[in-house]
Order: structure tokens, then C-alpha cells, then sequence
């Protein structure tokens, strides 16, 4: 398990490095059409979730659109400070 911010360390950590076998690295390399595209499909999941599926499966969509959006975050440069500033 880990946190947020467990989860934008690590992520920023793999942009950084830009590693060819790790998936964060390819979406963020492919740029905000490929990342967006995966934020359309899971929020769509979370939806659908919410609406048919069980407590846990929720969690676990929420979990990966949460992903999606900090991969997109850092992708565009955005910081987690910048983030926090707008809730």
C-alpha cells in the first residue's frame, strides 16, 4: 500500500528516468493524448463501478484514474504544491 504521495514520488522518479521497460515512462514519453485517452476510459470505469460493482472494485478504479492523473500532472510539469494550492 501506498500513499498520494508515495505513488507522485515514484512516478515522478520513472519520468525522470525515462526507463524503456516501465509503462509510466512510455505514457508520459507518448504525451497527454495517450495519458488522456487512459483518464476518459478509467473515469468511465469509476462511473460504472459506482453505479454496479462492489465497494472494492470502486476503490481499485478510483486508485487507477488516480494514476492516470498524475501521470498526466507530471507529464505537463504540474506540481503536487500546485495541486494542493487549488483544493
Amino acid at each position: 500500500m501506498k500513499s498520494f504521495e508515495e505513488l507522485w514520488e515514484e512516478l515522478n522518479h520513472k519520468a525522470t528516468i525515462g526507463s524503456s521497460d516501465s509503462r509510466s515512462a512510455e505514457l508520459i514519453q507518448e504525451g497527454p493524448h495517450a495519458i488522456g485517452k487512459k483518464i476518459v476510459e478509467e473515469a468511465a470505469e469509476v462511473w460504472m463501478a459506482a453505479e454496479h460493482e462492489s465497494k472494492e472494485s470502486l476503490a481499485l478504479e478510483i486508485s487507477q484514474l488516480i494514476y492516470y492523473l498524475q501521470l498526466i500532472a507530471i507529464s505537463k510539469g504540474v506540481e503536487l504544491e500546485d495541486i494542493y494550492r487549488e483544493l
